[in-house]
């Protein structure tokens, strides 16, 4: 299934050199940073990884997807936390990720807050886009 946005309002560009041992800057030059692989997979572990990138991304997406979410139910999410780990490592001959994402909702119960999370998983484009590729986990906390 492909999720085509039917207007697309924002475009983010980068340009990218040198792979996961290079730079990586975003058109405006907001977002300018070394990039270098963790130490666990061989690298200095000095820079940042795209799977950080793709975590603070996805994590900040859920997130706000989960505020939509939460506001049609009549939860004020706006204080919740979305924790992210992205899991990388050998799969066949290459690699692939998993991501498993909490997210901890003060004001509510964990049903509640878990019920929450579930349908953010399906609204948020960072999901979407990951859904049928990437192993994902979703869990809810009430706090």
């Amino acid at each position: 299934m492909t999720n085509t946005p039917e207007k697309i309002v924002y475009t983010a560009r980068a340009t990218v050199t040198g792979g996961r041992a290079g730079h990586a800057r975003s058109e405006d030059g907001v977002l300018d940073l070394a990039l270098t692989a963790p130490k666990e997979t061989g690298g200095p572990g000095t820079g940042t990884n795209p799977e950080q990138l793709f975590a603070v991304g996805y994590g900040a997406c859920f997130q706000g997807a989960l505020g939509m979410v939460a506001k049609k139910e009549g939860v004020d999410a706006s204080a919740s936390t979305v924790d992210i780990a992205v899991g990388f490592g050998p799969e066949g001959d290459s690699f692939a990720i998993t991501a498993d994402i909490t997210a901890t909702i003060p004001g509510v119960d964990d049903e509640t807050a878990q019920r929450l999370v579930e349908t953010a998983h399906q609204v948020c484009p960072y999901s979407k886009a990951t859904r049928g590729n990437v192993p994902v986990t979703v869990t809810g906390k009430g706090a």
